[in-house]
């Protein structure tokens, strides 16, 4: 089955009648996530994400969001050890919020909690926590990944108009990095988006001043900042695979 959301195997809501019985017991097996080789960032990320990871964005429609980048080829997660544990301080709130996730309405109005059955962790032995009370009403556990999922959506949606900001100021270009090989072969991480510092530098005294204001300004500058962090992943590729090369981020 191909995977939602890039992790969810298989989200379905949680109802008492299917789940009254069902606990679920929380692990740092992060398993889940070994195929994913970027993960989208809420703009609240970018400032504690910058100093471990390259944030670079993707533009999906008329979306662009801001990614963490774990890989270099695809369905590969460098960030993730051999035991499955996270290999950073700060693990993205995409990959926390597994295995809950919202469904969202064709109306957009109506947000209905959903759970990947297939985690390990979901079990009727009662290990962990309970989804439902005895009250037969979602348990101070479920409430709390209520809030967490709420949280999430407003993030989301104040990360969405930042994407279309950086759209709107035309501070985008593609970027691509190289990975060359001491026998010369050459892996390319490619189909990123990222701030253009000759296009920052040409912003009006009024636009700068606006994006100062919301913060937004600093977030551009902890992405530029973050780019040096491809180290990071190109040290984490050699030591998975035994290559050496430095990959040098380009603006294609």
């Amino acid at each position: 089955m191909a995977k939602q959301l890039l992790i969810y195997e298989s989200a379905i809501p949680v109802t008492f009648a299917q789940h009254g019985e069902m606990s679920f017991d929380p692990s740092n097996d992060y398993g889940f996530s070994a195929g994913v080789n970027a993960v989208p960032l809420m703009a609240v990320e970018i400032v504690p994400a910058a100093a471990e990871y390259a944030i670079v964005f993707t533009e999906s429609g008329d979306d662009v969001m801001p990614v963490a980048v774990l890989g270099v080829r695809p369905e590969q997660n460098l960030y993730l050890s051999s035991d499955s544990q996270w290999e950073a301080k700060y693990v993205p709130s995409f990959i926390r919020r597994y295995p809950f996730v919202f469904a969202i309405s064709n109306d957009q109005q109506t947000l209905t909690l959903c759970i990947d059955e297939t985690h390990p962790g979901f079990n009727r032995e009662g290990r962990g926590q309970k989804l439902f009370g005895a009250d037969n009403k979602p348990s101070a556990y479920v409430e709390q990944v209520l809030a967490f999922l709420k949280e999430y959506q407003v993030q989301f949606e104040r990360t969405r108009a930042f994407g279309r900001r950086l759209k709107e100021l035309n501070l985008l270009e593609p970027m691509q990095a190289e990975l060359t090989s001491p026998g010369g072969e050459k892996t390319l991480i490619g189909g990123f988006l990222a701030v253009a510092r000759s296009r920052l530098r040409t912003l009006s005294g009024e636009a700068l001043t606006s994006l100062a204001k919301t913060d937004e300004l600093e977030l551009i500058y902890m992405h530029l900042y973050s780019m040096q962090n491809f180290n990071s992943v190109k040290d984490r590729f050699l030591s998975a695979s035994g290559k050496g090369a430095a990959p040098e981020p380009v603006s294609a």
